[in-house]
């Protein structure tokens, strides 16, 4: 497997694996997506709307936007779980898309990213990638954690890539076209 195929799987492990942690999300009573709790950030919403921001952020560096650091500054929050799993499914797709236009000459290409205060920081698209699956995986963690103290159970979130897995992922896999 070359580096190149690695990131695309893990582009299509990013959308599997929010897929499984928004429908467990989908099912919380009202009042625990918002409910304050113990972690980096205050509740499961306020952790799923920044996973969110910071890939609109990365996407727009990656795809060259323009848009900068706004796409993270001016990033409204999503109150309601299903509008928020919806925007994070199409910034999923993106970033499936993104990678499956990649070459492996591409993953050392430099883009601009803006870093506000710090200002344009050059950085190759492969280092930005493993950054933002890093990130993002990161944060489904504490949102897993979280979930642990709300009345549905944490989904698991590590069967994409082996083939002995294969039987628990099958149906998720093809309803996701991956």
């Amino acid at each position: 497997m070359t580096l190149l195929d690695h990131l695309r799987r893990m582009a299509c492990n990013n959308l599997w694996s929010n897929d499984r942690l928004y429908r467990a999300v989908l099912a919380l009573k009202p009042g625990e997506f918002a409910a304050e709790r113990t972690s980096f950030f205050p509740s499961i919403k306020a952790t799923l709307n920044h996973i969110l921001a910071v890939d609109h952020l990365y996407l727009d560096f990656l795809e060259e936007g323009g848009v900068g650091a706004a796409a993270y500054d001016d990033y409204v929050p999503f109150d309601e779980p299903q509008a928020l799993f919806a925007a994070q499914t199409a910034a999923d797709r993106r970033l499936i898309a993104f990678c499956g236009k990649l070459s492996e000459a591409d993953l050392d290409r430099r883009v601009i990213t803006d870093r506000r205060e710090d200002g344009m920081i050059p950085e190759k698209i492969g280092d930005i990638l493993a950054h933002l699956f890093l990130h993002d995986i990161h944060h489904r963690g504490q949102v897993h954690a979280m979930l642990s103290g709300t009345s549905v159970a944490p989904p698991q979130l590590d069967e994409f890539m082996l083939d002995y897995d294969l039987k628990v992922r099958k149906a998720e896999v093809e309803r996701l076209g991956l």
